[in-house]
């Protein structure tokens, strides 16, 4: 049987409240701490050359739970209340993991 290949969504957004952004993801990462499915790593980028703007990489053991997640009505609550706090709409890319290499 082949392991499911681990799958990533790229978020990229722009707040002017990342404060605020942060204090909703703690309280994401609570509410989905060991629930099935739930994102197994989340990556959160600043850009240096454009203020406001962020990308989180949000890690998933395979797309079929990242859909599950995704699906689920508290996903979408919390999907809701982040898109208020941004400036513009977020832009989601969904991408299948074909490499992950720890550098030493």
């Amino acid at each position: 049987m082949d392991t499911p290949m681990k799958f990533v969504q790229i978020v990229d957004f722009e707040t002017d409240r990342i404060d605020e952004m942060r204090a909703l993801s703690e309280e994401m990462d609570e509410k989905f701490a060991g629930r099935s499915g739930a994102p197994t790593h989340r990556l959160v980028l600043r850009d240096r050359n454009t203020p406001g703007r962020c990308l989180v990489v949000i890690e998933f053991n395979s797309y079929e739970e990242a859909m599950r997640n995704s699906n689920d009505p508290e996903t979408t609550k919390m999907a809701e209340r982040m898109a208020a706090l941004c400036t513009r709409p977020p832009s989601f890319t969904d991408c299948d993991v074909l490499e992950m290499t720890e550098i030493k």
